[in-house]
């Protein structure tokens, strides 16, 4: 039998390619994120190779999010794979500059919305004593850079996050996975500088930074190891990066 996951955050970037990639590994997928179009179409292109079902919410929306969980039919209420993908960054600014909007924001997807997914999907991965989730973190929640105080924050919380998880549910026979990438080259820069694209391109020029593709197959690999394997804890840097904020460039 197929084995079923459920990506938020699969409209762009990680999310998307690791939708991509699960496809060609025969996972049914449950595909989750704000814009229909794009659910839509992604849908379209998959689904000459798997089932696909899609769920259009926004995780800061914690009534929108139980709402639509709940109602998943029953042939896709068993979910063996979470990937917490969705999340974003918002401004690039010291403390006493910030916006607070942009921190709710952050705080709202990157924690609050991975919590609400999460505590939707885990009782039936209890139950049934078997499942797998996978926390898309960041390299700026291992180590804070300065102007990104929150954002670094936000993704320091889904690192605890995650370590708690494994803690309580490795019991019950489920894994959790964290996923801390570097510089991947996605939309993340042109949503952080609010559509600035070419100020969003300046940040991946003069090196090659990491694809969403990349992590994707990290996720791809995570999941098809043996059963007796769990890989708690994955740090991704681009060749040239050697740390959160050191990027040797041309």
């Amino acid at each position: 039998m197929k084995k079923t996951a459920l990506i938020t955050g699969a409209t762009s970037g990680i999310g998307r390619a690791t939708a991509i990639k699960l496809s060609e590994n025969g996972y049914n997928l449950i595909l989750c994120g704000r814009r229909a179009d794009r659910l839509n179409n992604l849908k379209a292109d998959l689904s000459a190779n798997v089932n696909v079902y899609t769920l259009t919410f926004d995780v800061r929306q914690r009534v929108e999010v139980e709402q639509q969980l709940n109602a998943l039919p029953d042939d896709w209420k068993n979910i063996d794979i979470l990937v917490n993908s969705a999340g974003n960054a918002h401004g690039l600014s010291s403390i006493q500059q910030g916006d607070i909007d942009d921190w709710d924001a952050m705080i709202d997807s990157n924690v609050k919305g991975l919590l609400y997914v999460s505590r939707a999907i885990i009782p039936q991965m209890v139950e049934r004593r078997n499942g797998h989730i996978i926390n898309i973190s960041s390299v700026a929640g291992k180590k804070t850079y300065a102007n990104g105080a929150v954002y670094c924050a936000s993704k320091s919380a889904v690192e605890s996050i995650s370590e708690g998880m494994r803690l309580d549910l490795t019991e019950h026979g489920i894994k959790v996975t964290n996923i801390a990438p570097g510089a991947v080259h996605t939309e993340f820069s042109e949503v952080r500088f609010k559509g600035d694209k070419e100020r969003a391109q300046k940040v991946y020029e003069g090196f090659e930074p990491l694809l969403p593709e990349d992590v994707a197959d990290m996720v791809a690999y995570i999941v098809n190891v043996p059963e007796r394997v769990t890989i708690a804890d994955v740090v991704m840097y681009a060749k040239s990066q050697a740390g959160p904020t050191t990027i040797f460039k041309k």
